[in-house]
């Protein structure tokens, strides 16, 4: 697939070479780049795509306006919660949305501003490089919501920063700044709040003068730590897909749009 051809197969997406073998993709969505769902599903399939696209050693994803993303917006929410297939559809799409850097053959790195809450930290921690700011705030956000911690959380976070502060951070739905989660080691670099799009480009430019096959190869052997897991990843996402079914999304999403604590029943 050509980039033209990219750019309008994914209007909401943003095509650009900012250094030889270095593609950028740059995503906008609503609030903070939360991620409505024509835009989940596109950061979902594009990946595929672009093992077609000519010239790219390497990839940098980035969301638009200085901030990466927080997660999936209300309308995806309402939308899995009034629809079965809608449903269905969403799960498969969480699935490539870390499958789909992961699986990539070419170095991926994020460039993580602001936030990254949900399926942003999920895209966010699938790459394989994540340069955020200190000053950043990720949070996973499942359990505040009321569904099980699923898409990236079960398969990245215990082997990234250990069982016990997995535990923590997802069961209380502990947010982190950048700087903590590069001290724990849940992101590969923390940087000025104001550096970071430069870092990661960078970090993407170094990587695409490097020997792409031996890079390709060593991305894959890598991420058979993470395919061992793979079972772990996909019980959790369909506990997680079960929860938008229940009482405790009712009022994690009611307190999310209110802007309070939840009251679980």
């Amino acid at each position: 697939m050509e980039p033209k051809e990219l750019e309008r197969t994914y209007p909401n997406l943003c095509f650009a070479w900012p250094r030889p073998g270095v593609l950028e993709i740059a995503f906008q969505g609503e609030k903070l780049n939360a991620m409505d769902p024509p835009l989940h599903r596109a950061l979902a399939r594009v990946w595929r795509d672009l093992e077609d696209l000519p010239g790219v050693r390497a990839v940098l994803v980035r969301g638009e306006g200085g901030v990466f993303s927080a997660g999936g917006s209300f309308a995806l929410i309402e939308e899995m919660r009034a629809s079965h297939e809608a449903l269905m559809r969403v799960l498969e799409e969480a699935r490539d949305l870390v499958l789909g850097p992961i699986n990539f053959p070419r170095p991926v790195v994020a460039a993580v501003e602001k936030v990254a809450v949900g399926a942003g930290l999920a895209l966010a921690l699938a790459a394989d490089v994540a340069v955020v700011g200190k000053g950043a705030r990720l949070l996973d956000g499942h359990l505040r919501l009321g569904v099980a911690a699923g898409d990236h959380a079960v398969l990245l976070w215990p082997l990234l920063v250990g069982l016990a502060k997995a535990r923590y951070h997802l069961f209380l739905n502990e947010p982190l700044t950048g700087e903590e989660a590069e001290r724990l080691g849940l992101v590969a670099l923390a940087v000025e709040d104001g550096a970071v799009y430069e870092k990661a480009l960078e970090v993407a430019e170094r990587l695409a003068k490097g020997p792409k096959e031996a890079l390709s190869h060593t991305k894959r052997a890598l991420n058979h730590w993470l395919r061992t897991f793979l079972p772990h990843f996909e019980l959790s996402l369909a506990l997680e897909f079960l929860g938008f079914g229940g009482k405790e999304l009712e009022e994690g999403l009611k307190a999310l749009k209110e802007k309070r604590e939840p009251h679980f029943p």
